[in-house]
C-alpha cells in the first residue's frame, strides 16, 4: 500500500485554518464559534493523538493558546476530557455522546445480529457504516479475520471516495453534491488502483447507484477487495450501507457479485424495510 489510510481515523479539527467551524458559517448570526471551538478540540482527539498538550492542542486546531486552554478546562470540569500533568486526553464520559447517536439509529441493531450471522456463514468481514462528509464512520462491525493493515472498530473513519460503502452512499446525494464533494477535497492514490480522476470517480458513484451497488478492488489497499448495497429509509435515502470485505486472493469480482450481493441484498431488504 502506498499510503496508510489511518490518517482519516479521528477528527474533524485536525486541519490548519479551521478554528473549528466551516466557511461561511460565522455568517449565521446564530452561529456559536464558543462551541464549535469545544468541538474542534474535541475531534482532534483520535487514535493517532489519543494525548495532548495545550500547545499541541492549540495547534492542531489553530486555535490561540488561551483560547485552547480555555476550552480544555471547560471540557475537564463537563467531564468530557481528563488532564494528567501537562496531558489531556478524553475521558469515557465522551461514550455517551457517541452512544446517543446510536441509539437514535435503529437500523444498526437490527442489522448487526444479520450481519454476525453472515459473516460466519461465509468467513468473511461484514461491516456498516454512515457517510460524515466525505469520510465513512463505521457503526457496526463483524471481522471475520484481518485483511487490512489498519485495525477497524466502530467509529474508525475512511476516504469514502475509495470504499465500496462510501461510494454506494455518494451515488444517493443529488449530482451537484456530489461533485462539490468531490471538489473539496485531494484526491490521494493510494494504491495504483486508485481512481484518482474526478470525471471518472463521479461516473462510476452514478453506475455504482444504478446499479444499486459497489465493489472497490484494492483502490485503499492492496488485496483489500469489498462489495457494498445501500440501506434505505422509507423514502428511498441511502442512511447508511452494509458491505462484505476479503482478500483479492480468495474471491474474484463475479464470485462477489453471484454468491455475496444477492446475501447481502437480502440484509440490506429486511433492514431497509424497518427503517422509519
Amino acid at each position: 500500500m502506498t499510503q496508510s489510510p489511518q490518517h482519516h481515523k479521528g477528527d474533524p479539527g485536525h486541519r490548519r485554518g479551521e478554528p473549528g467551524h466551516r466557511k461561511g458559517e460565522p455568517d449565521d448570526k446564530e452561529f456559536m464559534t464558543t462551541l464549535a471551538k469545544g468541538l474542534a478540540v474535541l475531534g482532534a482527539f483520535g487514535r493517532q493523538r489519543p494525548t495532548m498538550t495545550l500547545s499541541e492542542a492549540a495547534e492542531v486546531t489553530d486555535l490561540s493558546r488561551a483560547t485552547a486552554r480555555r476550552v480544555l478546562r471547560t471540557l475537564t470540569q463537563l467531564g468530557y476530557v481528563e488532564q494528567d500533568g501537562r496531558s489531556f486526553s478524553l475521558a469515557p464520559q465522551i461514550l455517551d455522546l457517541g452512544f446517543a447517536y446510536l441509539s437514535t439509529q435503529s437500523w444498526i441493531d437490527r442489522a448487526t445480529p444479520l450481519m454476525r450471522e453472515l459473516s460466519e456463514r461465509l468467513g468473511e468481514s461484514c461491516s456498516a457504516a454512515i457517510l460524515q462528509g466525505n469520510d465513512i464512520v463505521y457503526v457496526a462491525r463483524v471481522p471475520a479475520r484481518r485483511i487490512m493493515s489498519a485495525a477497524l472498530s466502530v467509529g474508525s473513519r475512511l476516504p469514502a471516495l475509495h470504499t465500496a460503502l462510501g461510494r454506494i452512499m455518494f451515488g444517493y446525494l443529488d449530482e451537484a453534491e456530489i461533485w462539490r464533494r468531490l471538489k473539496s477535497q485531494r484526491i490521494e492514490a493510494y494504491t495504483p488502483q486508485t481512481i484518482t480522476d474526478l470525471q471518472a470517480l463521479f461516473d462510476r458513484i452514478r453506475a455504482d447507484r444504478a446499479q444499486r451497488f459497489s465493489i472497490v478492488d484494492e483502490e485503499l489497499e492492496r488485496g483489500l477487495r469489498a462489495l457494498a448495497v445501500p440501506v434505505l429509509d422509507r423514502s428511498g435515502q441511502a442512511v447508511g450501507a452494509i458491505n462484505l470485505s476479503t482478500h483479492s486472493t480468495r474471491t474474484t469480482r463475479n464470485e462477489m457479485r453471484e454468491h455475496f450481493l444477492p446475501e447481502l441484498n437480502r440484509i440490506a431488504e429486511q433492514v431497509s424495510s424497518m427503517t422509519v
